[in-house]
């Protein structure tokens, strides 16, 4: 069993597309490519710790077919069955019915903060995972002198979950390259 981290998949929503640039030429070629690499990446009984905007809300501008329930219909296609959901932003809407706004995990030895916007991270935390970003600054960012940002949004991550071990590899090279280490 793995554990995993992903945030804003937007799924349903096509104008994200545009908005952070992604390399899709509809909203069918996002939502299925995005699927099928959780699907190929996660197994059913990993756990999946989602920080936030998992699908936009039937919403007919965007697209004359999208789902009337748009969150169980995108959830019921992710095999894996143990996914915790971390509200974001386009969350309130969309049939979500988790009421986490964040959480503190210890895993590996560390205390991981995860949220979804990371104005709210905390400099008490060595890691906070968050989303929101789109990539915008990088998949790290340094809070304080012992405290940084991870942003797990799928732009930053090849859209598709990371497990602990593959964000740990990455961030101990981005370390040595912006020679914080």
């Amino acid at each position: 069993m793995k554990t995993f981290f992903t945030s804003d998949f937007h799924l349903g929503h096509a104008r994200i597309i545009g908005y952070t640039n992604r390399p899709f030429n509809s909203l069918d070629e996002m939502d299925s490519t995005i699927i099928n690499n959780f699907n190929n990446r996660v197994k059913e009984d990993d756990i999946v710790y989602y920080c936030g905007d998992f699908c936009f809300k039937y919403a007919p501008s965007e697209s004359a077919s999208a789902p009337k329930k748009a969150f169980e219909h995108y959830r019921s296609q992710l095999k894996c069955k143990n996914i915790i959901f971390i509200n974001g932003n386009h969350d309130e809407r969309n049939g979500n019915k988790s009421d986490i706004e964040s959480m503190v995990i210890n895993h590996g030895g560390k205390r991981l903060f995860l949220t979804h916007n990371p104005k709210f991270a905390k400099k008490e935390f060595y890691w906070n995972i968050c989303g929101h970003t789109h990539g915008k600054y990088g998949k790290f960012i340094k809070l304080d002198t012992c405290s940084y940002i991870v942003d797990i949004s799928v732009e930053s991550w090849g859209y598709m979950p990371q497990d602990i071990n593959q964000i740990n590899s990455e961030f101990q090279k981005w370390l040595r390259e912006t020679k914080l280490l």
